[in-house]
């Protein structure tokens, strides 16, 4: 079968990383058409494809042509938050399935209008939600489905990582997500944590989000860091932000879950995506990469960790997902620890087969989206319980698909 001519929309940081260490590897697809604001990135892009690609791609700073042009049949889109869904849409009013990055919706009204593109066309907008493939989340979603944990009650997970560097600089880096600190104070970037919860959860596919309560601190962590950082814009250590320095948002689920979000971006920390689940017959807790399995252990009580704390890698070779199995056999590649070129095979994979349920479709993509407009109301109602759409209008009852590809383990 030929190739896949990919068209490439967004050269930053993160999309020009996705070019040079995952697409112009990946088995099965070429890089035909290049695209972003700024004629630097684009250049820069296009000698890395051509000398390691072979050939030349096109190029446009205007994402429209890349879209329309017959020489791409998919597109990925890495550009700033802004951009994902009126691209996503655009893309999918042209025939075109398409891979979008993540990040949070700007309204409600754009999550709407995806999956109302998609139930219109046919044609599918897949989060390219790569925590969905970490090792440790497919580890707890095998065991999950295995029952190993028993009835899930409760699970969470944060976006912990210090970023005012990122942050502060942008500006000077022409990075997104300053512009988004200065005007919004909301859950910003949910779906690190949410993708691999809704996994666990069968979210849009037997259970749903009902909705949320969000809250935020004051925002200061930038202005200290902004002060007391070489290098950082000066003006910024007096301004008013309006993003607070931790958000946590708690999501009730139709089944009786509850999830908790938490971001946390702007303070002094180690990363962690704080990835939590937790049964009634046992949990696997990030924190301390630990698994509690009931029976297992002294259940007297205890104020410290385990003695053998970091166990999870006692249970691979008996719950090792068969993604990770193949993946470890093939060779880990790609960034992130590989889940980079795990989720791009994943899109490969669906766009290939003309798939119509890909492993993280529409309806995943807006209710994953939708948690960013929704905690913003929230926080600005101290609080007050906002509603999450149905996306599916009741489908998720029926909805068995969890032959969402490489997530059906059975």
């Amino acid at each position: 079968m030929e190739n896949l001519r990919a068209g490439v929309i967004g050269l930053g940081g993160r999309g020009y990383g996705m070019v040079k260490a995952v697409l112009l590897d990946m088995p099965g697809i070429e890089i035909t058409y290049i695209c972003d604001l700024y004629q630097d990135r684009v250049d820069r892009a296009y000698e890395l494809i051509k000398e390691k690609q072979g050939f030349a791609p096109k190029t446009t700073l205007d994402y429209r042509e890349v879209i329309a042009s017959p020489d791409t049949d998919v597109i990925l889109t890495y550009s700033a938050w802004e951009a994902h869904v009126e691209i996503a849409i655009a893309a999918m009013n042209a025939g075109k399935f398409v891979g979008t990055e993540v990040g949070g919706a700007y309204t409600l009204q754009q999550c709407y209008d995806l999956v109302e593109t998609y139930e219109r066309t046919g044609v599918q907008c897949m989060m390219l939600e790569n925590c969905c493939y970490g090792r440790e989340e497919l580890l707890t979603l095998n065991m999950v489905k295995q029952g190993i944990f028993g009835d899930i009650v409760f699970c969470s997970g944060g976006y912990h990582h210090d970023l005012r560097d990122e942050i502060t600089g942008g500006d000077k880096n022409r990075h997104y997500r300053l512009r988004n600190y200065k005007a919004r104070n909301c859950e910003n970037y949910p779906t690190h944590e949410l993708g691999p919860i809704a996994k666990v959860l069968d979210i849009n596919r037997g259970n749903r989000m009902l909705g949320l309560h969000s809250m935020a601190t004051k925002a200061v962590g930038l202005n200290d860091y902004a002060a007391k950082t070489e290098g950082v814009d000066p003006s910024l250590a007096n301004f008013k932000f309006a993003q607070g320095d931790i958000v946590t948002t708690v999501i009730d689920c139709a089944n009786g879950q509850n999830i908790v979000l938490t971001l946390d971006t702007s303070l002094p920390r180690i990363y962690s995506r704080g990835f939590t689940v937790r049964g009634t017959h046992g949990m696997y807790s990030e924190w301390d990469g630990e698994i509690i399995i009931d029976g297992q252990i002294d259940p007297k009580f205890e104020w410290s960790r385990l003695d053998d704390a970091n166990n999870i890698k006692r249970y691979y070779e008996k719950y090792e997902h068969p993604i990770w199995q193949k993946f470890l056999n093939d060779g880990v590649r790609g960034g992130h620890g590989g889940m980079d070129w795990l989720v791009t095979e994943a899109f490969i994979e669906a766009a290939r087969n003309s798939s119509s349920k890909p492993p993280i479709d529409t309806y995943d993509t807006a209710s994953w989206m939708c948690i960013t407009p929704l905690s913003e109301i929230s926080i600005k109602n101290h609080g007050n319980y906002v509603e999450i759409p149905d996306f599916t209008s009741g489908r998720w009852k029926d909805r068995t698909d969890f032959t969402v590809g490489e997530f059906n383990i059975d």
